[in-house]
């Protein structure tokens, strides 16, 4: 709760529109209702009224402060069905079937965050990835200057050696399964950017592998070290105030000792709070042992690259979970520009 309960107190002081496409998901409900009584801003769920107080009725739990709106009575269904047609009929689509996905929770409200009628967007609590991300990369743009659009995970644990005071910033554990050398640089970038930005101090990524600079020599090692090297050169460029090495196994990353016999005068070795991950399997693997074997707070996936935030959490997610990460992204809306300088500059159909 320590860096959560810092981010719901910066959240306070700019509170923000978050839409929760799952209206009737009885964590989604209460994950909304904390987000009205600490004063976060307003929760939006979508889905039909009748539906959605029959449900927290059912789980006592208050709508004051709550809008609902239902997507096929909406007053902006046409409009927004016509935005998604000009996106998308260069591919095939219709101006009838872009309505009709408009009716869709997850469709709409990618749509009211494009539009800036939500300032974020959190689903995914009894959607798959998929059903969460397809909407989304359809209807808003990566950042500029991004080739990945990508996630993070937030972790919590007791251990304040561990990271900055406990908390680690995880990537990428939800969307690409085999980064590139250009991906997995723009994950690093990305990961250091909202690292800053939350944490408030100065990134330490780690690029994590098997091997430790040089001690194992295989193709996954080459391409860790070749996108450490681009990091490094995009983050100068971008004048991003982070340190960046690689590659790194996670002890070595993690643990002063173990980094002083394997490696010197490294920045980041036995101090990161960003780890990046060569690949997905790695990088969700690790996630939920953390979160599992450590009882870990996870927060996550916020995505990292998009031209608005928003973030798909597990369908394992508890409503203090949602909450949190309801926090993360709308504090990330109070400064995108910052993490994505020139992000948001036109409107979906337009």
């Amino acid at each position: 709760m320590r860096f959560i309960g810092q981010v719901i107190e910066k959240l306070q002081r700019h509170p923000k529109r978050v839409v929760f496409p799952e209206g009737e998901e009885p964590r989604i409900l209460q994950a909304a209702r904390q987000f009205f009584a600490l004063r976060l801003g307003v929760p939006i769920l979508l889905g039909d009224p009748a539906k959605v107080k029959e449900a927290a009725g059912k789980f006592n739990v208050s709508l004051e402060g709550i809008r609902v709106i239902n997507p096929a009575t909406s007053e902006d269904l046409d409009n927004f069905g016509m935005r998604f047609y000009r996106l998308r009929r260069e591919r095939g689509v219709k101006a009838p079937e872009a309505r009709e996905a408009m009716l869709q929770p997850n469709y709409y409200g990618a749509m009211m965050l494009a539009m800036h009628q939500a300032d974020g967007l959190i689903s995914g609590a009894s959607h798959i990835t998929g059903g969460v991300l397809r909407p989304l990369f359809q209807i808003i743009k990566p950042a500029p200057e991004i080739r990945a659009v990508s996630s993070c995970m937030v972790m919590e644990v007791e251990d304040t050696r561990i990271g900055e005071q406990g908390v680690l910033f995880m990537a990428d554990c939800g969307v690409i399964p085999d980064p590139s050398v250009d991906q997995l640089a723009d994950i690093a970038i990305s990961t250091a950017r909202l690292a800053r930005h939350m944490l408030g101090v100065k990134p330490r990524v780690a690029m994590l592998s098997f091997s430790t600079k040089g001690s194992a020599s295989h193709a996954s090692v080459g391409k860790v070290q070749a996108a450490t090297a681009q990091a490094k050169h995009k983050g100068e460029q971008l004048s991003l105030e982070a340190d960046f090495d690689g590659e790194l196994q996670v002890d070595a990353a993690l643990i002063p000792e173990i980094a002083a016999r394997k490696l010197h005068d490294s920045p980041v070795a036995g101090r990161a709070n960003v780890l990046i991950f060569p690949d997905l399997n790695s990088g969700n693997i690790a996630s939920k042992l953390v979160q599992l074997a450590c009882r870990a707070n996870a927060y996550g996936q916020i995505l990292l690259g998009l031209n608005r935030p928003a973030a798909d959490v597990s369908r394992g997610s508890g409503a203090h979970d949602i909450l949190g990460v309801a926090a993360i992204v709308g504090v990330q809306s109070t400064d995108y520009q910052k993490l994505y300088p020139g992000a948001d500059a036109h409107l979906p159909g337009e």
